[in-house]
């Protein structure tokens, strides 16, 4: 340790490694880990003392998966309001998707747009996705240079006209072109002709809405990805998986060394279809929220490393859009803050560890994206931290979120796992619900 230059030391009885969880004292010196030591270490002299007690010390959260909608749909959320309500909920890092703001993310002019919106308002440190549509594959590794952090794409209907989906040729096309500069792409898997194919009755049932989505959707989708992906050699990756029918297959093709990686989040893991009530539109994302056999399935496909991490999709939307009706409904659940207990709250039913959660909501997100400083509590990361009383409950109210739209499905559950506070860099930005100014940094792909 460089004790001269630590200014900070945070002790709790459980801190989360990579070793595991053991009681440790973190030292910290210009806004990066200088050393775990053991808990009963000497603070140096003019470092000051943050003693946690018996409340877990973790590597601040990384959501690779959140919709901010900044600028030109503010007002379905924006950088203000998205990372205060992930500071609030422990996550210090997220990657904003390029679509529904306006512009979209799919040009570097586009970038540079957004990233002077973010700059001021950033609570988190923040970076972009680029975003991958049929009339830019000139634009991607532009892009690429300019610091995204890979490329999204869609091979069904976005929900929003200026960023159209792939068909297979546009998709092998980009494909190529990204794999070519060492690119990675995420993909929307649902293939659009069994979509079309699915029956559409609009109006309040939930089933209705499910038997629209189905599994075989995301099922044909990933198969043609992962050929793709095998052909091409490239890397990719399956967002928000729902289909648990898709596992056997992705596990196939990572023993086979397909470059396919994959993610699920909190929605899919903690609420049933069977739980939804008909009209609750809040519950509404594409793919659905399916049948508790299912969800069951995802949590063995997460244990077994299928899965490979949990993030959000905070998908918000103003109040309005989510009228009564499933067919026409905005699709897209706010959970944002609440990832972490929502997690928590399941996996500790199930016999997980902290210690899994964070290996899925933190150095699994950090790694997908390459943020080499981010994702666990080691010397030489950055001291980006997130303190949980675990044991601690918690009833959600709607009202006390930071989100801009207060619609959330978890609203009336409780959960376990309260946010006592966050640390971006060694300085607490978060406390008992109370934030600090924007301190967080733009971040681009490391080169």
């Amino acid at each position: 340790m460089s004790g001269q230059d630590v200014n900070l030391v945070l002790r709790s009885t459980r801190v989360v490694t990579p070793e595991g969880t053991r009681p440790a004292s973190v030292a910290v010196a210009g806004g990066t880990i200088d050393a775990v030591l053991p808990y009963d270490a000497d603070v140096p002299a003019g470092a000051r003392l943050e003693d946690f007690g018996d409340d877990v010390l973790l590597p601040g959260l990384v959501d690779t998966h959140v919709h901010v909608n900044d600028p030109g749909r503010t007002e379905w959320e924006g950088f203000w309001t998205a990372t205060r309500a992930a500071a609030a909920g422990g996550i210090t890092t997220l990657l904003d998707m390029p679509l529904n703001s306006l512009p979209p993310t799919t040009t570097v002019e586009n970038l540079r747009t957004k990233q002077g919106v973010a700059g001021p308002k950033a609570h988190v440190d923040t970076g972009f996705w680029g975003g991958a549509i049929p009339s830019n594959v000139k634009d991607l590794r532009p892009l690429y240079e300019a610091g995204v952090f890979g490329f999204k794409c869609f091979l069904s209907p976005s929900g929003v006209e200026e960023f159209p989906e792939l068909d297979q040729e546009q998709l092998a096309r980009s494909m190529a072109e990204i794999a070519g500069f060492g690119g990675l792409l995420i993909v929307h898997a649902e293939d659009p002709h069994h979509l079309a194919h699915a029956p559409q009755r609009p109006g309040p049932a939930y089933a209705d809405f499910l038997a629209s989505r189905p599994r075989d959707a995301e099922n044909t989708a990933i198969e043609g990805l992962i050929a793709h992906a095998r052909r091409l050699n490239a890397r990719v990756h399956v967002l928000h998986l729902s289909s648990s029918d898709a596992l056997p297959l992705i596990a196939a093709a990572k023993r086979e060394g397909v470059r396919v990686t994959v993610e699920s989040c909190p929605h899919f893991l903690t609420l049933t279809a069977e739980e939804v009530p008909d009209g609750a539109t809040e519950f509404k994302c594409c793919p659905p929220i399916r049948e508790a056999a299912n969800q069951d399935a995802l949590w063995a496909g997460l244990a077994d490393g299928t899965i490979d991490c949990v993030v959000s999709d905070h998908s918000p939307c103003t109040t309005d859009l989510k009228t009564s009706d499933f067919a026409s409904a905005w699709g897209g659940i706010s959970s944002l803050q609440l990832g972490l207990p929502a997690i928590w709250t399941e996996a500790r039913r199930r016999g997980h560890s902290l210690d899994d959660v964070v290996r899925w909501m933190s150095a699994a997100p950090a790694e997908l994206a390459g943020l080499t400083r981010k994702g666990a509590i080691e010397a030489g990361r950055d001291a980006d931290f997130a303190v949980l009383a675990p044991e601690a409950t918690f009833t959600v109210d709607p009202a006390e979120l930071f989100h801009r739209n207060q619609v959330t499905a978890y609203a009336g559950k409780t959960l376990h796992g309260v946010v006592r506070s966050s640390w971006l860099r060694g300085v607490r930005i978060a406390f008992d619900g109370e934030l600090a100014e924007p301190t967080g940094r733009l971040l681009e792909r490391d080169r």
